[in-house]
């Protein structure tokens, strides 16, 4: 397995990007798009990457543009511009057969790449997964919760407060809490270079752009729930049961909904999934892959 760190211009941006590259080619090229916040191709897919490329898979895994080492865009980050700005990626990194995959923010790119671009993907995987609920909190006090975010956005106390927060290593490692239920994942290694992400670039401010575009006063702007039965890509949902930013519920709906869908729970995991319980979710991504692979090639006989 090598490790390569390329470059590519993509609608008019420098996107750096991760590759994995296996020994030997035994499946499908993997595309992997990180969350959200203070997060990076390297957090999110450091530990997963590797561990595809050895079962034989060639993984890619781009900075979206203002995250790790990618400059921020020349365009506004709106959900449709990360959409089209994936769709630009594939064909400039020529990807033909493969599978592609996001965790949060990431994940709702994916489900708009399988719905801008249907059939181009020939397999998928989300991981709490955005795009799936109509505000930001369910319940009774879903709407009063939403709406609160939506004022502190627009006034932009939360982005004052993020700041606050990811300058303080105790208050960081309190805030994974809720994204890593694991104490055993939620290392001082992890911590610290969530810090040095939210210092060193521009991640927390682009998103700070992203969420200003999505949260209405009164609902999310997208929403793909409705269109989920026209996607007929096999797709793995992975979603731990103690995620609080994506209720559980709403996952095991979007399966449902999907005609190709797979729900895989990871007991006792947070929303950062893959970085919680590596141990479960690399196992289950390898084995999705596996179906995916071996439903083309029944297909091509």
């Amino acid at each position: 397995m090598e490790l390569r760190h390329a470059s590519a211009t993509v609608m008019g941006t420098e996107i750096a990007y991760r590759e994995w590259l296996p020994s030997e080619t035994a499946g499908s090229d993997v595309l992997l798009l990180h969350g959200g916040g203070a997060d990076s191709a390297e957090l999110s897919w450091g530990e997963v990457g590797p561990a595809l490329a050895v079962a034989g898979h060639r993984v890619i895994a781009p900075d979206h543009p203002g995250f790790g080492l990618s400059p921020r865009a020349v365009w506004p980050l709106t959900q449709e511009r990360l959409v089209a700005y994936i769709g630009e990626l594939v064909s400039v990194l020529d990807l033909d057969d493969y599978v592609i995959g996001g965790l949060s923010l990431g994940g709702g790119m994916t489900l708009g790449h399988l719905l801008d671009q249907p059939d181009r993907a020939k397999g998928a995987i989300l991981l709490g997964c955005y795009g799936v609920m109509p505000r930001l909190a369910d319940g009774p006090l879903g709407l009063a919760t939403h709406l609160a975010s939506f004022l502190l956005l627009r006034t932009g106390l939360l982005s004052a407060m993020t700041r606050s927060y990811a300058r303080n290593p105790r208050t960081m490692e309190r805030g994974l809490r809720d994204l890593v239920r694991t104490p055993a994942a939620r290392t001082p290694a992890l911590v610290d270079a969530v810090l040095a992400e939210a210092a060193s670039g521009t991640g927390m401010a682009v998103f700070g752009e992203w969420q200003r575009d999505q949260v209405l006063w009164n609902r999310l702007r997208t929403v793909y729930s409705d269109q989920l039965d026209s996607i007929r890509t096999p797709t793995l949902l992975v979603h731990g049961d103690s995620d609080s930013g994506v209720p559980h519920a709403r996952i095991a709906t979007a399966a449902d909904a999907l005609p190709r869908g797979e729900l895989f729970t990871v007991p006792g995991a947070g929303h950062w999934v893959q970085r919680d319980r590596p141990d479960l979710v690399i196992p289950a991504m390898l084995a999705h892959l596996r179906r995916v692979d071996g439903a083309s090639t029944t297909d091509s006989e």
